[in-house]
């Protein structure tokens, strides 16, 4: 009780000492020329946010950086790590299927979306449709595991199969397959998780686009003699070409940083890792912090120039307005 009692005082004392600080600046603000007490004032409510940012982003990056010269002793040992990621097998082909990822997932997601949004615009029952297509988004990464994990599963091929796709193979006389474990072909049955999440948000984005398009275009191209294709390459996608850029770096960054699919459907095994499930299996999993944090650094690297091009992107467009 003793102990509380003090800890509660020092409390007290710690809050009354914060306290008088800011009574003092507040009072030495009061009396301070305009011109300064305005930049105090600037400085007194960015400092707070600046602290934070300081400790919770700058701090930690500076330390996962130094980390990633160093080996699971914590010695100073180069590029060590570096070195292995990229010439040992294992790690090689976390890259690749890394690659891959970013590659198919944008694509596929803005594209389905997008003809989604197109053909759906206008037409009888939209909301629910549109509804259809959104609700995998308000499924958590680790859910939409699960749930695709009894989708893919396998019971062997004479036993009573309780996996949808092993069960309509089944249907049609084929052989049941063990999706999750022949590589590389596994790989590509996890992005579809990805874009089965993903093409919902692009199509919401890429829709309330499209429905910003003034109508006076789309009539003058209609009286031009415009084919229905001919509109959408040459009004719709030039329109909503902001949008479409947004939702493609949105969806990059987070496949970049895809780790809960992986790690719940095949915890990365069966060549199926990528730099974020792989970045935490060696610094958690195999005790190499160093090659975790020389993981984590590549992936920072990564995202950097999609987020650079977003910010840049964004602020064209902030001109032209």
């Amino acid at each position: 009780m003793e102990d509380i009692a003090e800890k509660g005082l020092q409390v007290v004392v710690a809050l009354a000492i914060f306290a008088a600080i800011i009574g003092v600046i507040m009072l030495i603000v009061d009396r301070a020329p305009k011109s300064a007490r305005e930049k105090v004032q600037i400085a007194g409510f960015l400092a707070p946010a600046l602290v934070l940012l300081a400790v919770g982003l700058v701090y930690p990056a500076l330390q996962t950086t130094y980390l990633s010269f160093t080996n699971a002793a914590g010695k100073f040992i180069g590029l060590d790590n570096f070195v292995w990621m990229f010439t040992q097998p294992e790690a090689l082909i976390t890259l690749r299927n890394t690659v891959i990822w970013v590659v198919l997932v944008p694509l596929l997601a803005s594209s389905i979306g997008l003809a989604y949004a197109v053909f759906i615009d206008k037409a009888r029952g939209e909301k629910a449709l549109k509804a259809l297509v959104f609700m995998p988004m308000a499924i958590s990464f680790v859910g939409a595991g699960v749930i695709w994990r009894f989708v893919y599963a396998y019971k062997g091929a004479e036993a009573d199969q309780i996996g949808l796709v092993n069960q309509i193979l089944v249907w049609f006389g084929q052989t049941p397959k063990q999706f999750l474990l022949d590589a590389p072909e596994n790989t590509f049955f996890l992005i579809a998780v990805m874009i089965w999440i993903q093409t919902g948000f692009a199509m919401v984005v890429l829709s309330a686009a499209i429905k910003g398009i003034p109508t006076e275009i789309i009539e003058a191209a209609r009286l031009d003699g415009a084919s229905a294709w001919q509109q959408f390459r040459n009004v719709t996608i030039p329109t909503i070409r902001g949008s479409l850029i947004v939702v493609v770096t949105t969806i990059t960054i987070g496949t970049l940083k895809v780790f809960d699919i992986v790690r719940t459907m095949t915890a990365g095994q069966y060549e199926t890792s990528v730099v974020a499930n792989e970045m935490y299996t060696q610094a958690f999993r195999a005790g190499e912090p160093g090659r975790g944090a020389a993981l984590a650094l590549v992936l920072f690297l990564m995202v950097l120039p999609v987020v650079v091009y977003n910010a840049r992107l964004l602020r064209q467009q902030k001109e032209i307005r």
